[in-house]
């Protein structure tokens, strides 16, 4: 079953022949390569390109590097890359004729000086370069600065919701509630049985992700690397940073692991993909507050898979995958913080920290952005439009709620959506 992927595919089509090499970036198994040799290609082929200008080659595939006089075998027992020489010769030989050639080229960081050679291929007019990899040092979030300002970055998430239901057999409030418990990972959807796709996420993140990191970082102590992902799989959405962190490793696990230590592991976590930290925001004073963060998780399955599935909170969840959907739409999204103050019923004045749990930043526009899962009084909707009120600028405020409600408008102005609409209507927010 195939599962179309039409929002990266039109990426990569507006940005053919740009003259920039297109690298394609996001957490393993997510469906990069799948994109590039399967759903670009065709789409190559579909619009006039002979097969024979479209090379695609595949640096951990023993067919291909037998193309090149490569032995798979033998480099791993050498510990080598690819020779760089023997696949540079093997294209001068595929580039024979007039017209343009279309590199396709995966898990390309298995040739030596691949940053090199690619930049290379860029001062051919004839060229158009796309790559994509998944080891731990392509997956870094830096890779661009390897192609000195010569790449183009083609970000991929696991399936968005939307994604989902164009292959999930049931409607959509099952298909929410299974796509909150085991995600986005494409292997993972196409699993039938609900034990296969546990087995599947838990042997993902034991054998791949990480494996990548502790490679990758050389991290001396994988206990207390994996120790750090339990705690922030249990407080998806919950605002922390490195002293606090600290603190709970003290008091429960009677570590002297310390704050650089933990930042440290943090890094190596986003520069995977395997989390997004969402920075706060002081919306009155138009300022970043440095510390503490919020962290979600780029693919809910694989977080629950962590914690065995033990831990399923729905509230947490759907916040999780509000942002994931924002982020998938191209927004900056932070976490609003808005400053008031008011009279206690003594009368003494006291400070207050209000949160907003998305801002929402795409060129000119911005949205506020609440999620709740239910609404179940006028108390509880007024707790969440609270902070909105105390926002005095133009930009529209949105709550989005599992309750199944019509979009409407309250007397405040204050947008009300349920998540289902908002998750599969990818323009809601600027055409309501």
């Amino acid at each position: 079953m195939e599962i179309r992927r039409d929002f990266y595919l039109d990426k990569l089509i507006k940005r053919k022949n740009n003259g920039l090499i297109k690298v394609i970036t996001g957490i393993r198994r997510c469906g990069k390569s799948y994109l590039l040799n399967t759903l670009f290609y065709n789409h190559l082929l579909e619009s006039g390109v002979p097969d024979d200008h479209i090379i695609r080659f595949a640096f951990d595939s023993a067919d291909d590097l037998y193309l090149i006089g490569e032995n798979l075998i033998k480099m791993e027992k050498e510990k080598r890359k690819v020779d760089p020489e023997k696949f540079m010769t093997y294209i001068r030989f595929k580039v024979t004729a007039d017209g343009m050639y279309y590199l396709l080229l995966d898990e390309v960081q298995l040739m030596d000086c691949f940053e090199s050679v690619l930049n290379g291929y860029l001062r051919k007019g004839n060229m158009d370069v796309y790559v994509t990899g998944s080891n731990a040092k392509f997956l870094s979030k830096d890779i661009i600065t390897e192609f000195a300002g010569r790449g183009d970055e083609v970000h991929m998430y696991p399936l968005s919701f939307s994604e989902f239901m164009s292959v999930y057999k049931g409607d959509k409030y099952m298909g929410l509630s299974e796509y909150m418990l085991y995600g986005g990972i494409p292997l993972v959807v196409l699993r039938e049985g609900n034990n296969d796709k546990a087995a599947i996420l838990q042997n993902l993140f034991s054998e791949i992700y990480i494996r990548d990191i502790y490679k990758r970082n050389r991290i001396k102590n994988i206990g207390e690397l994996e120790d750090l992902l339990n705690v922030l799989s249990s407080a998806i959405g919950s605002l922390t940073n490195p002293e606090k962190l600290k603190n709970t490793f003290k008091s429960v696990k009677k570590s002297k692991i310390t704050s650089n230590t933990i930042k440290k592991y943090l890094d190596c976590f986003e520069d995977s993909f395997l989390i997004e930290s969402a920075q706060r925001y002081d919306i009155k004073g138009k300022a970043y507050i440095e510390t503490p963060k919020k962290y979600y998780f780029s693919d809910l399955g694989l977080r629950n898979a962590r914690i065995n599935f033990r831990q399923f909170e729905q509230t947490h969840s759907m916040e999780n995958v509000i942002y994931n959907e924002l982020r998938m739409r191209g927004y900056n999204v932070d976490v609003g913080v808005v400053t008031i103050t008011e009279k206690d019923q003594e009368g003494k004045i006291t400070r207050k920290h209000l949160e907003v749990d998305f801002v929402c930043n795409l060129g000119s526009s911005r949205y506020y952005i609440q999620s709740a899962y239910s609404l179940p009084d006028e108390e509880k909707r007024m707790q969440e439009i609270r902070p909105f009120r105390k926002i005095d600028d133009s930009f529209k405020k949105i709550v989005v709620t599992k309750d199944f409600v019509q979009p409407y408008y309250d007397s405040y102005g204050i947008l009300t959506i349920n998540i289902y609409d908002f998750l599969l209507e990818p323009d809601i927010l600027k055409n309501l």
